[in-house]
């Protein structure tokens, strides 16, 4: 294919080098190449594509290090990119450049079973190293709804969670150490250059600041994880309840309680529904505003303890309630809650649906009232919109069902996601809990974090002052 214009920074010396780093058979300029590349899972950049002007696929730590100092020495903006099941168009271009694919960077390099861990690159993707961890008895905790397709360098940038966050927290405190290409070029490794070790209090806490910073501090090239053991049992309660409210106050009971599940899921009225279409042998209440799914796990005796307790606290709450800890049948109550992210858009003909202003967090206490606000909102611009999420933790996803076709409705949306957006604000949360900032969310971060925010940018000056690592994001620079 004929290759397209390049700017006046990406010159012919630019690609010959480029051409030399990775070889030609990966370095594309084609049209086709960089329309693949402008997009990622986010709403946005399915409105608002971005090209780059090239993209090459990197195999090594030291391809990517000579691709940014070759950057950095021409103040060429670079944009780290692994499978793109980000949702706020945080690896996609803001400013040309160059596009780096981590995907193929995708090696488990090692299974350290006895000392609970795992090297890896970025780009393997999360339920590949699972299943490789299940012959010794170990797994990453961390369980986005994307486990089958998106790569753990991007959960590591983006510092993602998902079902089991309520117990087992999000994806930085399992995290030992990284190997990082700096924006200089510079290779370094944090948690101790050699270290082995579960834990360590020495120096600056590197990995942690760049965990969550999406790209625009370095490139993760390799990951040493910490690992945990598989759960002997679980066990699974179902249980419905006829106001949203409702729910919400049963979640803030069990906790309450002393209890701790591994996971509470909630789907509401819209999303039963939604999965009632897509599979009618899914055995669902549907005579209710809202179903929790609990989750508990640990030995068996542990299981059943709590699965007694937890019956006993969520009664007063609750129409329905059923039990399950065999392993078909806890699969098949979970099967429900799968669904919903792929049936949601069900609800209305021809209906498409919208990734936006859905993984906001509110603390716990504040769950019922948001709950109740957010269908208010839906309501208010004439959305039909799910509420479904990881409310064990305050972490809640919302998804909106449009025709796009109907310019009222692309407007409302928008409306709709941004009022969203300044809600979990109001309630003392977060805008993001999952999937990051992005360019997305890049506009409320000075209203959430206030000063903080010159802090960071203050950060991001002191180790890219040139600005090269994906630039425009997370409001800092562009």
């Amino acid at each position: 294919m004929k290759d397209t214009m390049i700017s006046s920074l990406l010159d012919d010396k630019v690609i010959t080098r480029l051409k030399e780093i990775f070889g030609a058979d990966r370095v594309m300029t084609g049209k086709t190449d960089m329309i693949t590349y402008s997009y990622d899972a986010s709403f946005e950049t399915q409105l608002h594509p971005r090209e780059p002007e090239v993209a090459v696929i990197a195999l090594s730590t030291e391809e990517v290090s000579e691709c940014v100092k070759l950057a950095n020495e021409y103040q060429i903006p670079v944009y780290p990119r692994g499978a793109a099941t980000g949702q706020t168009g945080g690896a996609v271009s803001t400013k040309g450049g160059i596009m780096i694919d981590l995907s193929k960077m995708n090696r488990i390099v090692e299974i350290d079973y006895k000392n609970m861990q795992a090297i890896i690159e970025p780009g393997v993707v999360q339920n590949d190293l699972n299943e490789a961890l299940k012959p010794y008895g170990l797994r990453f905790p961390p369980d986005p709804g994307s486990a089958n397709m998106c790569t753990i360098g991007g959960m590591v940038a983006n510092n993602s969670s998902g079902l089991r966050a309520v117990k087992y927290g999000v994806t930085r405190h399992y995290v030992l150490g990284m190997e990082v290409v700096l924006p200089t070029g510079e290779v370094i490794v944090t948690g101790g250059a050699k270290s082995k070790a579960l834990k360590s209090v020495s120096g600056y806490d590197l990995a942690h600041l760049l965990i969550g910073s999406e790209g625009t501090l370095g490139i993760m090239t390799r990951l040493r994880l910490k690992l945990l053991p598989l759960p002997v049992t679980r066990g699974i309660v179902l249980c419905s309840f006829e106001q949203l409210e409702q729910a919400g106050e049963a979640v803030n009971a069990v906790f309450s309680s002393g209890l701790q599940p591994s996971a509470i899921e909630i789907m509401d009225f819209n999303c039963t529904k939604a999965v009632k279409m897509m599979k009618p042998e899914i055995d669902l209440p549907l005579d209710c505003e809202a179903v929790l799914v609990f989750e508990v796990d640990g030995a068996k005796e542990e299981v059943t303890s709590q699965v007694n307790r937890l019956k006993k606290v969520v009664e007063p709450y609750t129409n329905f309630l059923r039990f399950s800890d065999e392993p078909d049948e806890c699969e098949q109550l979970w099967q429900a809650r799968k669904l919903v992210g792929a049936s949601v858009g069900l609800l209305k003909p021809g209906g498409f649906r919208v990734y936006g202003g859905e993984d906001i967090c509110v603390p716990i206490s504040r769950l019922p009232e948001t709950l109740r606000a957010i269908h208010n909102i839906a309501e208010k611009y004439g959305i039909v919109c799910g509420i479904y999420g990881h409310v064990g933790d305050g972490n809640m996803h919302t998804g909106p069902v449009i025709n796009r076709n109907n310019e009222l409705e692309m407007t409302n949306v928008q409306k709709m996601i941004d009022d969203i957006h300044e809600l979990a604000i109001e309630m003392e949360g977060t805008t993001t809990a999952e999937h990051g900032v992005g360019l997305v969310r890049a506009k409320y971060m000075d209203l959430e974090h206030g000063a903080a925010m010159d802090v960071m940018r203050a950060i991001k000056k002191t180790l890219d002052p040139n600005n090269i690592l994906n630039p425009g994001k997370m409001a800092l620079p562009n």
